[in-house]
């Protein structure tokens, strides 16, 4: 199920954190450029998957969706109902009834449920924190949220701690969705998981997607479950994107060479298909202090004087296929077959 019509549209997002000095007056010296300028949109009823090294501001993306991390600058609309809202200008109660519509999984299924909790309770919780219905309907939602999630109502009255982790995960899924949300950020949310227990997940969170019409930004390190779920994929960079594509083609005609080492890293499924591991050098930069002109520059195999002076601009190179590359054009870079 596709929709062709945009949920969420993403401008110039910048997201900075201060860099202060210790002491009793502590002054700021720096900040980290955690989101330096993305601009993305989420169709309704599609996944964006986000990619990137440890340390590239893919987190920090989603946080700044849901309004934890406060914006530097750029805008983030949410369309709701035929209506533009302005997330970044949202505040107290507003800002708090409107978190019904945008939720999260988290990563880890075991610190990310309270021990203390029943299971009930921990699904049940947006809904009474929020007050989005009255204590009658809080167990009928919490019962019908949980046999959707495949969860055994009959254990709702047990602890965390007595179940695995798959089930967890499922336990967290459903505390995501029994607010019937229409946007979710899938943070990591399989790779703490074995892969017989991750593939379960994925097609659970593939079903509710096309039951609930959901619409997910899912952020992963893991490029063959990203390509398993996401009509488009990001790849990110020191706080930048360097691609954005239709997954069929971002994984078999990569156009940054940036993407092609993240892709070469994929271990070999098909034997007749061979792709030689793409090493490179040096260390992901700080962003504190990233590098001038094309960030990527100082690892990158292609690079030549113009992309340590000058910085590439975003620009649409195909329908819907988006690079920050001086040379996309030119270089002929190796992929790999989706399917």
């Amino acid at each position: 199920m596709t929709l062709n019509n945009k949920l969420i549209q993403v401008d110039n997002l910048k997201v900075y954190f201060p860099i202060r000095s210790k002491g009793i007056i502590r002054r700021t010296k720096g900040f980290v450029q955690a989101v330096d300028g993305v601009n993305f949109q989420i169709k309704r009823g599609q996944t964006l998957g986000l990619v990137g090294e440890s340390g590239s501001g893919k987190t920090t993306i989603g946080r700044s969706i849901l309004r934890v991390n406060e914006i530097t600058d750029g805008n983030i609309t949410y369309h709701l109902n035929g209506d533009s809202i302005d997330l970044t200008a949202l505040k107290g109660s507003d800002l708090r009834n409107f978190r019904k519509y945008i939720q999260l999984i988290f990563q880890d299924p075991y610190s990310s449920l309270n021990p203390r909790m029943t299971v009930r309770d921990i699904i049940a919780e947006p809904l009474v924190a929020n007050n989005l219905v009255n204590k009658k309907e809080v167990d009928e939602m919490v019962h019908e949220t949980a046999m959707r999630c495949k969860l055994n109502v009959e254990h709702l009255r047990r602890f965390p701690h007595a179940f695995s982790g798959g089930q967890r995960q499922r336990i967290g899924i459903a505390r995501a969705l029994v607010s019937n949300p229409e946007f979710v950020v899938c943070d990591e949310s399989v790779s703490a998981l074995d892969v017989s227990i991750q593939a379960e997940i994925l097609n659970l969170l593939m079903e509710l997607q096309d039951e609930l019409q959901l619409t997910y930004l899912f952020i992963a390190h893991d490029l063959s479950v990203v390509a398993h779920i996401s009509d488009q994929v990001a790849v990110m960079y020191v706080g930048q994107f360097v691609e954005l594509a239709p997954t069929d083609r971002l994984f078999n005609a990569p156009k940054h060479p940036y993407t092609e080492a993240l892709l070469s890293a994929i271990p070999d499924v098909d034997p007749d298909y061979e792709m030689k591991p793409v090493t490179l050098k040096g260390e992901i930069p700080n962003p504190a202090n990233p590098p001038s002109g094309c960030r990527f520059h100082t690892r990158c195999p292609y690079a030549v004087e113009l992309c340590r002076l000058d910085q590439p601009e975003w620009r649409e190179i195909e329908e819907n296929h988006y690079v920050a590359c001086h040379f996309a054009e030119q270089l002929s870079l190796k992929g790999i077959p989706t399917s």
